[in-house]
Order: C-alpha cells, then sequence, then structure tokens
C-alpha cells in the first residue's frame, strides 16, 4: 500500500563538476522508496540570488565546504519533516523557508533547502508510480524543450579572451528533440575541427563549451556560423543562435558602465552595448540574448527591450533571480520579455515554480537553467518538461553531468512516443 510518509533525512558532502563540494540529500519514506537529490552551483552568480552556505574553513576545500549546510539537514530539517507527507511540496517547501527565517535563506542554506525539496519532490513522484515529469507537470505534459546548447563560452566560465559567456546554437528547425540533439552535437563536434584547423585550443569550460582565445568577440559568432554550416545545417533556419552576455561580470560599476576587459574591447555604456547588439541581431541569425546588461541596468534593460524586445527574446537571469519580487517589477516595468529560471537561485521546488507561473501568466517567456558547477542529478530535465516552457539550456555535448540531463530527455522523448511536441512556442 502506497505510504509516501518522510521515513528518514540524511544529507553528505559530495563533489560537483568543478570539483567543488556541494550538498546530497537522501531520503527515504515509510513504503520503502529511496531516493537522493544533488544541489547545482553557480560562478556568475547574481546578488540577490538565495545563499548557498560555505564554511569558509580555508583549511577544507579552499573554504567552499558545505558541512555546515549537511548538518543544518541533519538536525534541524530533518526532524521537522519526519513523518510529513511528501505529497504535501508546497507545506513541507514553507516550512522549511519558515524554519530558516530569513529573506535569502541564509540561516539553513539555500543549498540545504533545495536538496530537500528537490528530494520531496522525486520520493513522491516514486512513491506514485509517476515520472518526475508527470507528477510535476500533470497528466497531459508532453513538450520536449527545445536544447540550447552552449557550445563557445568566454567570461567567467573560461580563462579566455571572450567577454560573453555563453554562446549557444539553438535547434528550432528540427523536426523532434532526437534530431535537435543531432543538429547541435555535430554542429559542436564540426566547431571543435574548425578550432583544431586553426590552432585554436578546443580545452572546454565550465560548461563543455569550447573556450578559444579569439581577436573579438564577434569572432565567436563567425565560427559559430562557420560551424553550422560545416555540420551541413542552414543558419537561421535549422539551427539559431542565443547569447548569454552575463554582463555583470564586466560592469565596472552600477550606473550602466562595461568594459570589455577580456576581449580588449575597451569601454562601453549602456546605449553602446545596445547599439552593438542590434547590429548582430540585424547580422546574424540571433533568437534569444541573456543578460545583455548588468543587474542592476533595470534602465538600461529596458531600453534594450524597447529597441529588441519585437525581435528576440530578452532574458533577464541576474537581475531577476528566478525571485517574483524582481520578475513582477521587470514585469511593470518592461524590463524584458522573458525570464531565466534557476531552481538554486531561489531554493525550494515551490517557489521556482511561483516564479514560471508568473511569468506564464504575464505572457512571458521563461527559460530552464542549468548551473556552471553541476551534477550527474537529473531532475532539471524532468523539471523542464513539466513546466512546458519550450527551450532548456543545461550545457555542451561534452561533461557527463551535461549529458545526463539531455540523455533523461531523451529517455522521456521515448517514453512519450508519438504523442511527445517539440516546438520553440
Amino acid at each position: 500500500m502506497e505510504n509516501s510518509i518522510i521515513k528518514s533525512v540524511k544529507a553528505l558532502e559530495i563533489l560537483d563538476s568543478r570539483g567543488n563540494p556541494t550538498v546530497r540529500v537522501l531520503l527515504g519514506l515509510e513504503d520503502g522508496t529511496k531516493v537522493s537529490a544533488s544541489v547545482p552551483s553557480g560562478a556568475s552568480k547574481g546578488e540577490y540570488e538565495a545563499v548557498e552556505l560555505r564554511d569558509n574553513d580555508p583549511e577544507r576545500y579552499n573554504g567552499k565546504g558545505v558541512l555546515n549546510a549537511v548538518a543544518n539537514i541533519n538536525t534541524k530539517i530533518a526532524p521537522l519533516l519526519v513523518g510529513r507527507d511528501t505529497k504535501e511540496q508546497i507545506k513541507i517547501d514553507n516550512m522549511m523557508i519558515e524554519l530558516d527565517g530569513t529573506e535569502n535563506k541564509s540561516y539553513l542554506g539555500a543549498n540545504a533547502i533545495l536538496g530537500v525539496s528537490m528530494a520531496v519532490a522525486k520520493a513522491a513522484a516514486s512513491s506514485s508510480g509517476l515520472e518526475l515529469y508527470q507528477y510535476l507537470g500533470g497528466a497531459d505534459v508532453r513538450r520536449i524543450p527545445v536544447p540550447c546548447m552552449n557550445i563557445l563560452n568566454g567570461g567567467e566560465h573560461a580563462d579566455n579572451s571572450v567577454d560573453f559567456q555563453e554562446f549557444m546554437a539553438v535547434p528550432v528547425g528540427a523536426p523532434n528533440f532526437h534530431e535537435g540533439l543531432r543538429y547541435v552535437a555535430q554542429t559542436f563536434h564540426a566547431l571543435k575541427k574548425i578550432l583544431a584547423s586553426r590552432g585554436l585550443a578546443t580545452s572546454v569550460g565550465d560548461e563543455g563549451g569550447f573556450a578559444p582565445d579569439l581577436k573579438s568577440n564577434e569572432e565567436a559568432m563567425e565560427l559559430i556560423i562557420e560551424a553550422i554550416q560545416k555540420a551541413g545545417f542552414d543558419p537561421g533556419r535549422d539551427i539559431m543562435i542565443g547569447i548569454d552576455s552575463a554582463a555583470t561580470s564586466f560592469c565596472s560599476d552600477k550606473k550602466g558602465h562595461y568594459n570589455l576587459k577580456w576581449s580588449g574591447g575597451g569601454k562601453k555604456s549602456s546605449d553602446e552595448l545596445i547599439l552593438l547588439a542590434k547590429e548582430w541581431v540585424e547580422k546574424y541569425p540571433i533568437i534569444f540574448w541573456e543578460d545583455p546588461l548588468a543587474e542592476e541596468d533595470w534602465k538600461g534593460f529596458a531600453k534594450f527591450t524597447a529597441e529588441l524586445g519585437d525581435k528576440i527574446e530578452v532574458i533577464g537571469d541576474d537581475i531577476f533571480v528566478t525571485n517574483t519580487k524582481f520578475i513582477s517589477r521587470g514585469i511593470k516595468e518592461h524590463t524584458a520579455n522573458s525570464s531565466l529560471i534557476k531552481l538554486n537561485q531561489i531554493g525550494t521546488v515551490t517557489e521556482t515554480i511561483d516564479a514560471v507561473r508568473m511569468c506564464r501568466d504575464n505572457g512571458w517567456r521563461y527559460l530552464l537553467s542549468h548551473r556552471s558547477g553541476e551534477t550527474a542529478d537529473t531532475f532539471l530535465a524532468d523539471f523542464a518538461v513539466a513546466m512546458d516552457g519550450g527551450h532548456l539550456k543545461t550545457g555542451s555535448a561534452s561533461r557527463s553531468e551535461r549529458l545526463a540531463k539531455y540523455n533523461r530527455l531523451l529517455e522521456i522523448e521515448m517514453i512519450l512516443e508519438d504523442t511527445a511536441i517539440y516546438t520553440w512556442k
């Protein structure tokens, strides 16, 4: 007989894809169900993200240990939740938020709270005999997201001369997910051959994209167009390009001044970055642009959206941090027309769903996203299907923690068979 009551909650310190500590939660139910959930970590972080609790002990992992977060789960959260029903996700998440008692989850740690929140959802789904995407999204959920594959890295994700953090290949013209994944994987391999032929580095950054030293940011665009064509696809029809500037990383103050320091592109104003973007959108098949301006540059962000929002998806990440308070402001001020969605930016499954719902209810799009420090946990893949957002970014065609998500989506597509939908909008 089904019994989705929590019997045990335990946590341990594990390592993420960068070799830094993160939290894994092991959760058991009265019916014998056992699940685990592992928490990702970001390098390029918004100032207002929920706090990832670190030990700050220089003798362990350069201060990045998470033993305090683990202890908070084992000694504070576990006693609160044992005996609770995992099907009460909202109630459980709110109990942890109340126990934490801070606005940014700095007492227990968002990494502690999220690990438990994810494990609760996994356990409830397993106990119910449902796939996680079905449990979270409902019986009729069936859209597989378009994979926005990061194939070239810069900024905080790579030690190279490119300012913009991510350049992504987006297979909007593919007939289904598995073909879309093939389109961009082949483009990734074509890009590697091009880089090698020119004596450029083919080592990869944190998210698996190549990280060569280039003459300019625009050279990255030219290389990707060449790679798409070399792979046998049509830029703008089969595959488009997504950009994540992560502009906060090269913003020199909070007044809309920027320094393209890695490429040597010099100092720029918000208006000059907007002008550059307008030129690129005219010249290249760009479908979305994430964080084109910094998290404090609300005025510049709104101007960027006014200039380009009818042509491309303008996505806010650091400026919104998956927080309904900031997304609500963005909707009112027309700051963007889409929000990035990251589970660990806000710290619970419930609050992440609330952010998605706010976007959907107000006619915005939303892009589900991994973090640069990942694990092999595939929660995000199921979550992206459940949220029906249409697109997902989870890294490149290298590094197993990225491919785990893509491979899980292939499984979901197989489960759904001919009922699966693959469409950008």
